[in-house]
């Protein structure tokens, strides 16, 4: 086993160094983050931040890099409130990677991809058409990390759309029945092939 200290990964060229610090830390949900802008614009791009806060009430975060340069999604959250969230699977993974290209705010990264954008229920931010699990979420409340200027941005799901395939008699929602991706480092991609499920656990 090599043995890499804070010295060598200070050393190192920073993208070796980027790809060595993303992927350490494990597999990632993939998502897919909907917004739109005050004029109307539909914006929709990669995240592999996104993690549990609670379940009641249901909330989600994600972290977003410093904003010190305009970040599209954070921007138009901060402008009307609302964002969905969507599951990677398998047949989008392609063109779900793609939505981290830095395209300007006027263009629509649904405009650049295969993806479709979709509205239910009036929600005000654009689904992504066809993923097995979709996430109404409306803004809540920021955290600035100091150690690196990032922010986590918690949301409150307002609404969730699943496959009926999926959704387990007990509430639990089966990823791997749909073929959701999960993101290793910044541009790896795995799609599990089963769960193995223990149970909630006592002392014995």
């Amino acid at each position: 086993m090599i043995h890499l200290s804070n010295e060598d990964i200070d050393n190192f060229h920073h993208v070796y160094r980027i790809n060595l610090i993303n992927s350490c830390s494990g597999y990632k949900s993939a998502n897919l983050l909907g917004t739109k802008s005050k004029v109307g614009v539909e914006n929709v791009a990669v995240f592999s931040s996104v993690t549990h806060i609670g379940s009641n009430p249901p909330m989600l975060g994600f972290f977003l890099r410093p904003t010190t340069v305009f970040r599209n999604t954070y921007e138009n959250i901060k402008a009307s409130g609302f964002y969905t969230i969507n599951h990677i699977h398998q047949p989008i993974l392609e063109d779900a990677h793609h939505t981290s290209a830095k395209y300007d705010s006027e263009i629509s990264e649904f405009d650049k991809t295969n993806l479709i954008s979709e509205y239910k229920n009036d929600f005000e931010a654009p689904f992504v058409k066809d993923v097995p699990l979709q996430l109404a979420m409306e803004y809540v409340e920021e955290y600035e990390i100091k150690a690196n200027n990032t922010l986590l941005v918690i949301g409150k799901i307002v609404g969730l759309h699943v496959n009926e395939d999926i959704l387990e008699d007990d509430g639990f929602i089966n990823l791997s029945k749909a073929n959701v991706a999960a993101i290793n480092g910044l541009d790896g991609y795995a799609v599990p092939q089963e769960n193995n499920r223990f149970g909630y656990q006592r002392p014995k």
